[in-house]
């Protein structure tokens, strides 16, 4: 029984942690203090540990992602993200990629691996709505909502330990501990409603430092809604765990409304941006077209297995060859 009681003291610390004291959450809200604040959840997982596994999971994705190298794009797509990343809490380098792919997609690894689709930059109608989504990934990086999801998971498989000392049935045990953690994301990638929502507050913050209009993420928020009422099915996978809700876009309006000073002009976009737009359909309709024209295996069709060396009746030296035949 003490044991228990030990074991239930040590979960209860542990998730005193992950409590936002008042003073962190003025400083949370305060735009002006960006880069000089913490807003990084707690977690048993060291910085330097979650950079090491985000280059071991980037390093396996990119064995199979068609990467696009063009430098004229990825040092575009790197300026603009390296920008929002200095107007940011991010305590450690970003990587950027761009990937060829006509997903309307963004996903950043742990560690701050960022990876732009090619599809994002070709729906975005202007920088300023690229830099929305870009922002949005950097802001869970900078949270740590990887690291705090993986130490929560872990708590809660800690919680079930105590279980043991109870007396039950093993297989009322097993189902006790499933209860625990079902609803637990396996995948990292999958964050909770609150993680989505602190990544929406944190990055329209980011992309107003950076000199955007943050009303550019929500405009692309309704343009990927009105998406899906006009064709259900069709939002991207990216909003499919956590689509862009009329309630998640009017708590957007409200932080844009009550924590970010009006400011008289903003940046929208640039001619780079379409100029970046312009190339990068050269670019993908090229490789598109190199795909096509490699090599492939073909299984020859029956008319065309007669050999090189063939006689005039069709018939090939192989088919006079002598056989065996058995002795009546």
């Amino acid at each position: 029984m003490k044991r228990i009681r030990l074991n239930g003291i040590l979960l209860a610390s542990l998730i005193v942690m992950f409590t936002v004291t008042a003073a962190a959450r003025s400083k949370k809200d305060d735009v002006n203090e960006i880069g000089d604040r913490d807003v990084s959840r707690r977690s048993i997982i060291s910085q330097e540990k979650e950079i090491a596994l985000g280059r071991q999971y980037a390093t396996e994705f990119e064995r199979t992602a068609k990467i696009v190298k063009d430098p004229v794009i990825a040092e575009y797509v790197n300026r603009v993200a390296q920008n929002l990343a200095r107007n940011s809490d991010l305590k450690i380098p970003l990587t950027v990629k761009v990937i060829d792919s006509p997903e309307l997609n963004a996903f950043a690894l742990p560690g701050g691996f960022l990876y732009i689709n090619t599809g994002l930059i070709q729906a975005a109608e202007g920088e300023d709505q690229l830099a929305g989504v870009m922002a949005h990934e950097i802001a869970h990086v900078a949270a740590r909502h990887w690291a705090s999801q993986m130490t929560k998971a872990t708590l809660l498989q800690y919680a079930t330990i105590p279980l043991i000392f109870i007396p039950m049935t093993y297989p009322v045990y097993m189902g006790v501990s499933t209860a625990m953690n079902f609803g637990i994301p396996l995948a990292f990638l999958k964050f909770s409603r609150g993680a989505e929502a602190e990544a929406d507050y944190l990055g329209l913050q980011y992309m107003y430092r950076s000199g955007y209009d943050p009303n550019a993420y929500v405009t692309f928020f309704g343009k990927i809604m009105e998406e899906e009422r006009r064709h259900p099915g069709s939002a991207p996978k990216i909003f499919m765990d956590h689509p862009p809700t009329q309630d998640r876009i009017l708590k957007s309006e409200q932080t844009i409304k009550e924590i970010l000073p009006q400011r008289e002009q903003y940046l929208v976009t640039t001619s780079e941006f379409e100029e970046i737009k312009d190339r990068l359909r050269v670019v993908v309709a090229k490789a598109k077209k190199q795909d096509k024209s490699a090599p492939t295996l073909r299984k020859r069709e029956p008319s065309e297995t007669a050999s090189p060396q063939a006689g005039d009746d069709g018939r090939s030296d192989q088919d006079d060859r002598p056989v065996l035949r058995r002795r009546n």
